[in-house]
């Protein structure tokens, strides 16, 4: 019977993580209660033992004994533990944090990265001796006082990248047997991750159904079919149907301009969201916040 992955990651805050851009953690093993986390807003380097199957975008990657894997916060993506014994080590960060010491490209256009690689590597046990004393030195890092701590934590996450720019990636993918299930599941899980909007100033980064695919790597007909193929309704509906639902949460419970609404769900003039609003309500915004008596900030 499979297990979900469970460490040390939920004895610490995930907000404090954000605030410091980084958290190095030892797993322990398999027990309950299993942590969970409505969004990964980190990357993620892990180090494990055991057999586990990772199920990465719109594959599934069987992995028995030592492996490293690359966890990317643009892709959707669980982990199963398949045997008894599971131990390992992993470390979380953000991208501000790797450049601030380090001009270099985004972290997404990193082979290892990057949406549509590969990002799984096998292990002999000497690269997984010398990986695991990384991840040791990392890990006793982050509690010193040590000043330039955090410069020596980016060489331990730059050694970890690059001794992995060294191996070839694992061949072990496997093609689902569902390949329009798991590309809409995928689908929606990136849809989902882009709410709540939780700032007037921050505007959706994807919006249409081709902002979506050349996200997830595909082809926007190809994206289309599959969403339609399970859910009924394609792509651009369920897009429109959640945008929807979130400009009537903040017409109804924020004290937003409807103009600020408008630019952070995406469009450029606030006609625009009213025609889009309208098209799908029957109603203006105007009238949805009237009617939660809110007539005050109707402008």
């Amino acid at each position: 019977m499979a297990h979900e992955i469970v460490s040390q990651i939920s004895q610490f805050n995930l907000g404090e993580l954000k605030l410091k851009g980084f958290k190095a953690y030892e797993i322990l093993t398999a027990v309950d209660p299993v942590p969970t986390y409505s969004r990964r807003d980190f990357y993620k380097i892990c180090l494990t033992t055991g057999h586990i199957m990772i199920h990465y975008a719109d594959r599934s990657i069987d992995l028995n004994g030592p492996s490293l894997f690359f966890g990317n916060p643009h892709i959707p993506y669980s982990s199963e533990i398949l045997s008894d014994v599971y131990t390992g080590f992993a470390c979380l960060f953000t991208e501000d944090f790797i450049k601030a010491g380090d001009r270099s490209d985004s972290l997404h256009q990193s082979p290892l990265f990057k949406i549509g690689g590969s990002p799984v590597f096998k292990l002999t046990q000497e690269q997984s001796t010398y990986l695991t004393s990384v991840f040791q030195k990392m890990l006793a890092e982050q509690s010193t006082d040590y000043s330039f701590k955090n410069d020596l934590v980016r060489t331990y996450i730059q050694l970890l990248i690059h001794e992995a720019l060294r191996m070839e990636p694992s061949d072990s993918f496997q093609t689902p047997k569902n390949a329009s299930s798991r590309i809409t599941t995928l689908f929606l899980e990136l849809l989902e991750r882009l709410f709540p909007v939780e700032s007037p100033g921050q505007m959706l980064p994807l919006k249409t159904a081709q902002d979506f695919a050349e996200r997830l790597s595909v082809h926007a007909n190809h994206l289309n079919r599959a969403v339609k193929e399970v859910t009924g309704k394609p792509t651009s509906t369920h897009i429109s149907e959640r945008i929807t639902s979130e400009a009537r949460a903040l017409l109804q419970h924020t004290d937003w301009s409807v103009g600020d609404i408008a630019y952070s769900l995406g469009f450029e003039y606030a006609t625009y969201f009213n025609n889009f609003f309208k098209k799908h309500t029957g109603i203006t915004p105007l009238a949805c916040r009237k009617a939660a008596g809110h007539e005050q900030l109707a402008t």
